[in-house]
């Protein structure tokens, strides 16, 4: 899933580039598959086959009507039949993004729609025998602190549960992927990895397993909050699905160029093995290179 995001950070954008760079974090042909049936483009992963079989055009975010300049995520139309023809294929997990941003509100429709959007994709997806990772992102836009992070995400989640149950999805089949509750990226008021884990681990006490995305915070920061996460008291094994946060430095290492490809993995496999270890709590933070800990926040980002 981690090298969909080439399309956005490789300097060079055309497919056969696109499968390049799949060779730099992958040097195997993978015998897992995925489907990511909401972005701007959305790749099906053939089961030991190539990277890039299928690269097809979706609506994904869209202006929201009626909102305070808000989005929701278009795809549902079709989706089952979609669905159906990518678990032949060989995909077995989904992956359905969408977003609520603090600083346009959030509105109380913009929310709605996220989260029946969600639950909707996530019922069909089960039908389908699919795993649907969902993935509610409260973006990092913004000057809040974290207690309104926290305030907004409780909402949020909240809507997202109700609506998964209204739509008989099985709890036990999904994979849930939120944002770790931090501050704005612009806000004056910094949390530290403890505070972090302190909040989101609050919010989790009455959700699933999840696997944390790194919602545009630097390398360094999403392994010390999963960390610290892991070293507090929870019933959870909280792991993570990082995109920017494996990749930035790997990518700004191969820069196109098949002399670095060496280089590139080697240091794409110090990232994996950094966050393996906040996984378990015995992630150190020792001999971190300056490049992970650049931020990458890119306010109003857009996939």
């Amino acid at each position: 899933m981690a090298s969909t995001s080439l399309l956005k950070a490789s300097p060079v954008l055309d497919k056969s580039e696109w499968v390049k760079g799949q060779s730099v974090l992958f040097r195997q042909p993978s015998s897992a598959s995925v489907v990511l049936p909401n972005r701007a483009t959305s790749l099906t992963v053939r089961a030991a086959s190539s990277y890039a079989d299928e690269l097809v055009k979706t609506a994904g975010l869209v202006p929201l009507v009626g909102s305070n300049n808000e989005s929701w995520c278009q795809g549902l139309d079709g989706l089952s039949s979609r669905t159906a023809a990518y678990y032949q294929q060989g995909a077995r997990f989904a992956k359905w993004r969408t977003v609520v941003s603090i600083p346009n509100g959030p509105s109380a429709l913009a929310v709605k729609e996220a989260a029946w959007g969600l639950a909707r994709y996530a019922a069909i997806s089960q039908d389908s025998g699919l795993v649907p990772i969902v993935e509610p992102e409260i973006l990092l836009d913004g000057e809040h602190d974290i207690d309104r992070t926290y305030e907004v995400a409780e909402k949020v989640w909240a809507e997202v549960f109700f609506y998964l149950a209204q739509n008989n999805v099985m709890f036990e089949g999904i994979l849930l992927k939120p944002s770790m509750v931090t501050p704005g990226a612009e806000s004056k008021d910094r949390a530290t990895p403890e505070q972090v884990a302190a909040y989101t681990l609050k919010l989790l006490r009455n959700r699933i397993p999840p696997a944390f995305l790194s919602g545009g915070q630097s390398e360094l920061e999403a392994t010390l909050n999963l960390n610290a996460m892991n070293q507090a008291p929870n019933p959870w094994h909280v792991s993570f699905s990082y995109a920017r946060a494996l990749q930035n430095t790997c990518l700004k290492t191969w820069g196109g160029r098949a002399e670095n490809v060496n280089a590139a993995q080697t240091t794409l496999l110090a990232r994996a093995k950094a966050n393996s270890l906040a996984q378990l709590g015995k992630y150190t933070g020792e001999g971190e290179s300056e490049e992970a800990k650049e931020g990458m926040f890119v306010k109003g980002y857009t996939y």
